[in-house]
């Protein structure tokens, strides 16, 4: 089985920080485009984040220059750095990658259980 982890969540004031990390282990053959979501109450899922294999990134519109994605390949991990935090940003957080398991010819998209940011004074 392959399995992601969220770490890094929690309560944090108005303009404060937060680093969400999301390790994948199992039976990896190989990790492929990598993402962040989140879902607050209410709402529908949307993409925070992706950075691909390759290193390039993109951003939702609302968390352009205050959210920076990563990665470390070595570590099979990425990383969601949240800078300037605004109440609009309380969310469930969620972790996606997509994995080419050991002996399989496709990749799968996982996902992580969730981990809760809230921004709030």
């Amino acid at each position: 089985q392959v399995q992601l982890v969220e770490s890094g969540g929690g309560l944090v004031l108005p303009g404060g920080s937060l680093r969400l990390s999301c390790a994948a282990s199992g039976s990896i053959f190989s990790i492929y485009n990598m993402a962040w979501h989140r879902q607050a109450p209410g709402k529908q899922r949307e993409l925070v984040a992706g950075i691909t294999s390759g290193g390039s990134t993109n951003y939702a519109d609302s968390v352009k220059g205050r959210f920076t994605i990563s990665r470390d390949n070595a570590k099979n991990t990425v990383y969601l750095q949240m800078n300037s935090l605004k109440p609009e940003d309380t969310a469930v957080y969620y972790c996606n990658a997509d994995i080419q398991r050991r002996g399989s010819y496709t990749s799968i998209k996982y996902w992580g259980q969730g981990t809760q940011v809230s921004v709030s004074s």
